[in-house]
């Protein structure tokens, strides 16, 4: 990952937010522990900006690695995507190439970024990211991602440990981006 390129694509991403009269709402920053430190970033997936909102909205100084459909690595998109940190990854099937790179970069202290959903509007959350952070001994931060108005939302939730098991820690991970991602008056009362 180039830092440069990382910090340009995040704001110029930000730019189709802004020409449109929104902006971006953070809640829950006091949740992601300081950077350094191994993190496993997984939100739920509603639009093409959603790697970049999350990345936007993580305090300075932490960068995320998004794992992202290897579709998307054609030249010169590709290109920039990878100087921006992310990687590909087969959603056909299981991708120990993707796991591999994603462990690499937990034990250098880094945020891996996943969408447990696989795919935008997914039902069902997959296992990856509990087995990933598990593997990398890194605990999960759930970011629930919503739209209100000319708002765009991305709130933290409380950091989840990975033990415990792949389908009860994905279980709790399901759980909380459920809650994270309603509507902010409903889930901050609710």
């Amino acid at each position: 990952m180039i830092p440069g390129v990382y910090r340009f694509v995040v704001n110029v991403t930000y730019l189709p937010v802004l020409a449109s009269g929104m902006h971006l709402e953070v809640h829950g920053r006091e949740h992601v522990p300081v950077a350094g430190t191994p993190l496993v970033v997984a939100a739920n997936h509603v639009s093409g900006l959603d790697p970049f909102l999350v990345a936007r909205a993580l305090p300075h100084g932490r960068f995320m690695q998004f794992m992202a459909k290897k579709e998307l690595f054609v030249p010169v998109v590709g290109d920039i995507i990878r100087a921006g940190g992310s990687f590909p990854v087969d959603r056909s099937g299981n991708d120990l190439g993707a796991v591999r790179t994603s462990l690499r970069i937990l034990k250098a202290g880094g945020t891996v970024g996943i969408f447990p959903q696989g795919t935008r509007g997914g039902t069902e959350l997959h296992g990856g990211a509990a087995l990933i952070a598990a593997k990398g001994r890194a605990p999960i931060l759930p970011a629930g991602i919503s739209r209100e108005g000319k708002r765009w939302i991305v709130r933290f939730g409380e950091p989840i440990s990975p033990r415990g098991g792949i389908k009860s820690v994905t279980a709790e991970l399901g759980e909380a981006l459920a809650h994270l991602s309603r509507p902010v008056g409903e889930a901050l009362s609710g």
